[in-house]
């Protein structure tokens, strides 16, 4: 990945966007889910300006699979400034480190996940957030940043075109798929109760459903199935009337969004990392891809284990205006981001 034209491109553009980069130079960020989409993405950014524009911000990225995390960040892994550490975030952190900023993406993300890892997905959002929160006031964090998602707004009531930060749609608890919304916005809870306790700084900023060349293989989610399909020359799979419409956001304009959220951000607020232009309706999504790939859409049901863990939102779209006043704008729409995901990806596979 480092070594694609494309993406390093996307990295450069990151790392050079007018943000108080002074912010972080000479301290230390820790972030969770190191190896995820936006994790790897994020760090990608941060060891760039490192290297090549003198910051010298101390990354301790965090993941399970060791094995894995180095092989994602071999170029780094010899660095003074990259640490690779094993830990599971649902136990508590027995390691020492002063850490200025925190950024917590570690979390189950994809309808699979949800339905055979219902647990996981939960406890990492309430009991990793919770652990994550008791490090940064014991080891003195300037800033910790929970990184929630669109889930958390539930279904819209039809009352609303775009959600903004305050709006709360309806979330059926007494399912299994609700593991998911419901644990964010615990997590949201946690960080405003630990804001007004201990006097810790937090931001949320809300994700969209992201994609990206980052993205996992194993990633379930449709836009990742359906860039998989479009990658490999297959037809794509459709495994409903496809009336969804969503926002989506390119996981490089994503993390320009964290980097603005924690630099910037206002202390206690949440942030939709979204903008018009990556709004689509899941059909047309569908077609965009087969057309780039010169494929076709064809129509499929879903088994068991996969409808258990899909969102039953049919409109989820998010009012970016928020954010766009502290300056971000996405680099990519959502034709566009499509087609280098996938330029990226048949490069590398």
């Amino acid at each position: 990945m480092i070594n694609n034209e494309l993406y390093i491109n996307d990295v450069r553009y990151v790392a050079a966007l007018n943000l108080p980069w002074e912010f972080m130079k000479g301290k230390t960020i820790m972030i969770t889910g190191a190896s995820g989409m936006i994790g790897s993405a994020m760090i990608d950014v941060i060891m760039y300006r490192n290297m090549y524009l003198g910051m010298d911000c101390t990354v301790y990225g965090v993941g399970r699979d060791i094995e894995k995390g180095k092989k994602r960040f071999i170029e780094y892994w010899n660095n003074k400034n990259f640490q690779f550490i094993s830990h599971d975030i649902n136990l508590p952190f027995s390691q020492n480190m002063d850490v200025d900023y925190i950024v917590h993406l570690a979390s189950n993300t994809h309808p699979v996940a949800y339905s055979t890892d219902p647990v996981g997905t939960i406890t990492t959002n309430i009991i990793g957030t919770n652990n994550l929160l008791n490090y940064a006031v014991l080891n003195g964090t300037k800033r910790f940043m929970f990184a929630s998602s669109n889930e958390i707004y539930g279904e819209n009531k039809g009352d609303i075109e775009f959600f903004d930060e305050h709006y709360c749609g309806y979330i059926d608890s007494n399912t299994l798929r609700a593991g998911y919304p419901e644990s964010k916005r615990c997590g949201e809870a946690l960080c405003q109760a630990f804001k007004k306790k201990k006097n810790l700084d937090v931001v949320i900023p809300r994700l969209t459903r992201s994609y990206g060349p980052t993205m996992l293989m194993s990633d379930t989610k449709a836009i990742s199935q359906f860039i998989r399909k479009g990658i490999a020359g297959e037809n794509i799979i459709l495994k409903s009337e496809g009336k969804q419409y969503y926002s989506y956001t390119y996981m490089m304009d994503a993390v320009a969004g964290l980097l603005t959220i924690l630099l910037n951000g206002k202390n206690g607020e949440a942030y939709n990392i979204a903008d018009e232009s990556g709004d689509i309706i899941l059909k047309d999504l569908a077609m965009v891809i087969a057309g780039y790939a010169g494929t076709e859409v064809v129509f499929e049901v879903p088994d068991e284990i996969e409808k258990v863990g899909y969102s039953t939102a049919t409109k989820a779209r998010l009012d970016g205006s928020k954010i766009r006043v502290l300056g971000w704008k996405p680099q990519y729409d959502i034709n566009n981001g499509v087609k280098r995901t996938m330029d990226i990806l048949r490069h590398i596979m």
